[in-house]
């Protein structure tokens, strides 16, 4: 096969979508999946694959350097609970770690991607990989948003926004005008949980991207397993920002939604 990429895998079917994206552009894919939190199935579709401790730096620099790798990927999310374990982080992660002003998300990812840059690793946009899973603005289902869920759409966009660039999550929850749950370290699916235990039914959910995105560090996406959350949740609707958020899972989602009766809106920003 063509060119070389390395792909780090968190969470999620990201990791997935963008192996078979990549294998359909002819490139050869050396996978490293996060302990954890990566889809088992990974080891099975990549052409060369290793399970990698998420404070495993060095590890994850030899094994990308053992099969000549020289740019790479990070697919899906880590949890970030893992950095207050730092009994097991190597001494390169700690060495990061100590570098960084703070530990908010995007300090520490950008941290390790001028390290990998540093080690010959260029981490590269993963948007080429992803262009099919991008909306146009507009309501992707059968059932239309009402004007009382419309206007939570619009208070919770701005607030969403400044949650995203305050680095503290890209997600809120709104009810009636309120906020009732914003995203933090747990991630958006539990964060959703929570806004449903809190508010009770009909809440709106609402992510975005930062206004100044860097696609490479945490790149914020919506799936099947968004609307499960809200289901269980008891939700009215699901929002996300046009162009800037992939939607994976795309059918399968829709079709749960319209079976229950939630509007998924996409709005520019």
């Amino acid at each position: 096969m063509g060119t070389r990429i390395g792909i780090v895998a968190g969470q999620g079917k990201f990791p997935l979508l963008a192996l078979a994206e990549a294998r359909k552009k002819g490139y050869t894919c050396v996978v490293a999946g996060i302990k954890g939190e990566a889809d088992r199935t990974l080891e099975e579709k990549a052409d060369e694959f290793e399970w990698i401790g998420a404070s495993q730096i060095s590890k994850l620099m030899n094994f990308f350097k053992k099969h000549q790798v020289h740019e790479a990927i990070m697919a899906g999310k880590v949890s970030e609970r893992l950095i207050y374990k730092t009994e097991d982080f190597d001494e390169t992660s700690l060495r990061l770690l100590a570098q960084v002003k703070d530990r908010s998300p995007s300090v520490l990812i950008r941290a390790i991607i001028e390290f990998m840059a540093s080690q010959g690793i260029e981490v590269k946009d993963p948007t080429f990989f992803l262009s099919s899973y991008f909306c146009e603005e507009g309501v992707l289902t059968e059932n239309k948003p009402s004007t009382l869920v419309l206007e939570d759409i619009d208070f919770g966009w701005g607030i969403a926004k400044l949650i995203a660039d305050l680095d503290i999550g890209q997600t809120v929850i709104v009810k009636e005008k309120a906020v009732v749950a914003v995203e933090g370290i747990e991630g958006t699916d539990e964060a959703i949980k929570r806004g449903g235990r809190l508010a009770g039914e009909g809440i709106v959910v609402v992510k975005v991207s930062r206004s100044r995105q860097d696609p490479r560090i945490d790149l914020p996406a919506v799936g099947l397993e968004t609307l499960r959350s809200l289901i269980k949740a008891g939700g009215m609707a699901l929002c996300f920002e046009a162009q800037r958020v992939p939607f994976f899972q795309k059918e399968k989602a829709i079709s749960l939604a319209n079976a229950n009766k939630i509007s998924i809106v996409v709005k520019k920003s």
